[in-house]
């Protein structure tokens, strides 16, 4: 099964308060308490989230934490690869990759496809959207995604 670490999950769950709430500042507490989660959770998920300048950390007594930019300006790939580093379905998947086997390997351009397709579907998806899911969301249609197989 392929998924998102449980941290990007979080990570898109803060994010989510922190976009409900636009040009509001939240402690780290304020996070844990409107998402649920754990206040070391939070913590952890802030840090890479800041690191990649998708929240800013503001200090002092009134400090906390809010969006960098806009929420429809933040696509889900800046927050996966802000938590999980750049989108590799597999490792031949990646621009550097260090498979022994690339060379000779006949799923290779098949599997980076397949990532570019991931990737884009990422790209667009905005935090915003996120706010609103679909209505009856357990029984929307699946979108499907035309792709063409490279083939020998």
């Amino acid at each position: 099964m392929l998924r998102v670490t449980k941290l990007t999950d979080y990570a898109t769950v803060v994010l989510t308060v922190l976009a409900a709430r636009p040009g509001e500042i939240l402690s780290a507490t304020d996070l844990a308490d409107h998402s649920g989660l754990e206040s070391p959770t939070v913590s952890k998920v802030l840090k890479p989230l800041a690191q990649a300048g998708l929240v800013e950390g503001l200090r002092g007594v009134h400090g906390g934490y809010r969006l960098s930019r806009a929420a429809a300006d933040i696509s889900l790939i800046e927050i996966v690869e802000a938590m999980e580093g750049p989108l590799a379905m597999t490792e031949c998947s990646q621009a550097d990759s260090h498979c022994g086997i690339a060379h000779q390997c006949g799923a290779r351009a098949n599997w980076r496809l397949i990532n570019d397709v991931v990737a884009d579907a990422l790209r667009g998806v905005t935090l915003a959207q996120m706010l609103h899911p679909p209505a009856s969301s357990d029984d929307a249609p699946r979108r499907s995604i035309a792709v063409r197989v490279a083939s020998s």
